[in-house]
Formats: structure tokens, sequence, C-alpha cells
């Protein structure tokens, strides 16, 4: 059985897809959530009930107005899925 061109092209289109999967991994590029008293007491919540149920509390310091407002030359908002990018700090 041979390769017929489109086989081959194929094959270079799955490798490259692969390839671009393979560039893209690595370390976490994103700030990650400390491990300090502002933030400890949510890791027992994403364990128990979950990321979404401790994303909500997120708001609370980061909205404009809070203690820790998000940056303002970040395409940010509160309701976002904030533990879908920001991952715990190691402890």
């Amino acid at each position: 059985m041979s390769l017929k061109n489109r086989d081959l092209t194929f094959i270079a289109i799955v490798a490259s897809v692969f390839g671009v999967f393979y560039l893209i991994s690595g370390d976490i590029k994103t700030a990650r959530v400390p491990y300090d008293d502002n933030h400890k007491q949510y890791l027992a919540v994403v364990q128990s009930d979950g990321k979404i149920a401790a994303e909500k509390f997120c708001g609370k310091c980061h909205k404009p107005e809070g203690p820790a407002p998000l940056p303002k030359d970040q395409n940010h908002s509160v309701q976002a899925r904030c533990l879908i990018c920001h991952k715990w700090q190691e402890h």
C-alpha cells in the first residue's frame, strides 16, 4: 500500500496541530492565587464545593472600588471564571 499525496497532507496537518499544542503547553503564564491569609479560606471552598462556588468571592476584593482591584491594563471582568486561568500557588 502506498501513500498518496492526500495521505501525506493529512499526516502533515495532524503533525502541525500536535506541534502547535506542544509549543503552547508548558508552565502557567498567569499569576497564581497566593496562598496567604486572604485567600487560603477560599481554597477550602474550592476543595469542598468547587471552583465556581469559590469564584463568587473574588469580587469582594477585586472589584474596581475594592481593596485589591483588578489591573486596568488587563481585560478582566469581576464576573469572569478566575480559576480557569489563575491556579493556586503551592503551599
